[in-house]
């Protein structure tokens, strides 16, 4: 450069000439001066990169999600382990729950034993646990991750047990979705370790879609009244599904060919349009853009919208689509209204975040209502009949939150059993008045006519093989190339016929 610059400094012309060889050679100057200077910013800024790639995500935790920790007894165990529950964003995410897993009884006597090692964790008993939580979730929740409070001697030996679990709970919870999960969603989970000796904490998260993932540290935070003013969004939605039964598949059980059917389904469900208020909005907008704000924030104003959805009925024209004629055994139709409703927290909340919130609640609903269907049918040796009645959605609130979680009960159920069954799960105790009936009894039926072939109780995984086809049935499908071919010679005998005369 400064080579450059007395070439430029020699040069002879008139005045403009000079006026611009002066001015190019102090931004030489100045350029070359300044070049330490921008290679010490470039090189704090890969640093700062750095540091940020190695920091993890923030955990913004409810104050009784803390106490509920602190109040958790050992009583002589060598640990303890539960979910976390909760919402992600992409910048934080928000724990409001923390439930412990029920322990079985024969694990009683095997966790007597003071030395016992975390390797004898139930992961199957655990990893049933967060899928049946998962259920009682509403949209916008999910099971953010796993806890585990051990002794002191076994703190050096949690770390590999919870990144197994996991991956174990995220594989098992994934395998019953009908949605997929979008590419700029938040894959990690959390895993939180608490010595009950030293109460040391240690938060780490994993990326679950990479099996590689190793452990980052994350950042624990308590904050009061964390969902207290979350946003609600409410739906109701008329299903009317047909699901016509392939002869091919008749040796699937009903509940994988209702499953394929409501993968079908599930197109329309992430296709529709969502009115917000009765309004259209961008993906990006606020959500509550056009919301009068309250003055203050010591009471915070629970806000609700009330959502529809739109789905379309006929596919674009740039769309192609075939005619298939299948031989059936039967079908299946799942008909009523069922009722969804998803949160999200108040923390500038994007339309689309909210609307994934209420696609994945009608989804999920769906799903699970069948889902616990067939585990009733099986479970209590029900006989096979035409109409079954799908389970009613239940409502219960989260104290001190405007969040309320769900579960489902059958028309001869009792609301001590479902207060039961909330205390087992979510190890929290409710009163049977704050109950909330979303649904009537019988506003969601599955009707079945299906042949003796197609078994409620045939677990078999295997593809099923082809049926072999009579000579009746190669007749019935072979029957317009019969007719052709009888027309062919008729018409070839008529014209011979005429010819010759």
């Amino acid at each position: 450069m400064r080579s450059l610059a007395a070439d430029v400094g020699d040069l002879s012309g008139t005045w403009p000439l000079k006026v611009a060889a002066c001015t190019l050679t102090r931004a030489l100057a100045l350029t070359e001066s300044s070049r330490d200077l921008f290679a010490t910013c470039a090189h704090s800024e890969n640093k700062l990169l750095n540091w940020l790639s190695i920091m993890g995500r923030t955990y913004i935790v409810e104050e009784t999600v803390g106490q509920y920790l602190s109040s958790i007894n050992l009583q002589g165990k060598p640990f303890v382990s539960g979910l976390l529950i909760g919402q992600c964003s992409s910048q934080k995410d928000y724990v409001i729950l923390a439930t412990r897993t029920p322990t079985k009884e024969e694990q009683n006597d095997n966790l007597k034993h003071p030395r016992a090692k975390l390797d004898n964790l139930d992961e199957e008993w655990v990893t049933e646990h967060a899928s049946q939580v998962s259920r009682m979730l509403p949209g916008g929740l999910v099971v953010l991750g796993i806890f585990i409070i051990t002794t002191l001697e076994l703190a050096d030996d949690f770390q590999n047990a919870l990144r197994r679990l996991i991956f174990s709970m995220e594989k098992s919870m994934s395998r019953k979705r009908l949605w997929n999960v979008t590419e700029d969603e938040v894959s990690e989970r959390v895993t939180l370790h608490i010595c009950s000796s030293t109460k040391k904490i240690s938060c780490r998260t994993y990326d679950v879609h990479d099996p590689k993932s190793s452990a980052r540290p994350a950042d624990w935070k308590y904050q009061s009244r964390v969902s207290a003013s979350w946003l609600s969004l409410d739906c109701t939605v008329h299903v009317n599904i047909h699901i016509p039964l392939s002869a091919t598949s008749v040796s699937y059980t009903l509940e994988k060919n209702t499953k394929s059917g409501l993968t079908r389904w599930a197109k329309q469900i992430e296709n529709g349009v969502y009115l917000i208020n009765g309004q259209v909005k961008g993906n990006d907008c606020d959500l509550l853009e056009g919301q009068k704000k309250s003055r203050g924030n010591t009471q915070a104003t629970a806000h609700s919208f009330d959502v529809r959805v739109l789905t379309q009925l006929l596919l674009n024209s740039d769309h192609r689509s075939t005619a298939t004629v299948q031989i059936c055994s039967g079908s299946v139709n799942l008909r009523g209204n069922v009722k969804c409703r998803a949160y999200i927290h108040s923390n500038r909340p994007k339309v689309k975040d909210a609307v994934q919130a209420v696609k994945r609640d009608i989804l999920n609903t769906v799903a699970d209502r069948c889902e616990i269907l067939f585990e009733d049918l099986l479970l209590n040796e029900i006989p096979e009949k035409k109409n079954y009645e799908l389970p009613q959605r239940v409502f219960v609130p989260l104290p001190g939150s405007t969040v309320m979680l769900c579960d489902y009960k059958f028309g001869d159920e009792s609301a001590e059993e479902i207060r039961d069954h909330f205390s087992e799960m979510l190890d929290h105790e409710i009163q049977i008045e704050d109950l909330e009936i979303a649904e009537e009894v019988n506003t969601a039926c599955m009707t079945s006519s299906v042949n003796s072939e197609t078994s409620l109780t045939n677990t078999s995984d295997e593809q099923p093989e082809q049926p072999k086809k009579t000579i009746g049935v190669k007749i019935q499908q072979n029957i317009g190339v019969i007719a052709a071919l009888a027309v062919a010679v008729l018409a070839a005998g008529i014209s011979f016929h005429y010819f010759s005369d």
